[in-house]
């Protein structure tokens, strides 16, 4: 799917975002399996929420660090598939 982005990204809970895709799409991402299935010291402190709520939008994606520590491919999250 060529040109699909992310235009709202909203904190549900635990570490779950809704996300509003640029066609109209909502999907509700877990990314609780991946975080703790896959341990890096980059982004091992997103496990703890004050951490993960702290998301943000550039560039049609959601990012988390000042340096983008945790971004994830958008087409992947548009299928729900970490």
């Amino acid at each position: 799917m060529e040109g699909v982005s992310i235009k709202k990204a909203k904190y549900v809970g635990d570490l779950t975002v809704n996300l509003l895709f640029n066609d109209g799409t909502s999907r509700e991402v877990d990314f609780a399996r991946f975080l703790k299935k896959h341990p890096h010291p980059q982004h091992n402190k997103y496990i703890k929420y004050s951490h993960f709520k702290k998301f943000y939008l550039e560039n049609g994606n959601i990012v988390w660090g000042k340096n983008s520590d945790l971004i994830f491919d958008v087409e992947n999250l548009y299928h729900n598939k970490l």
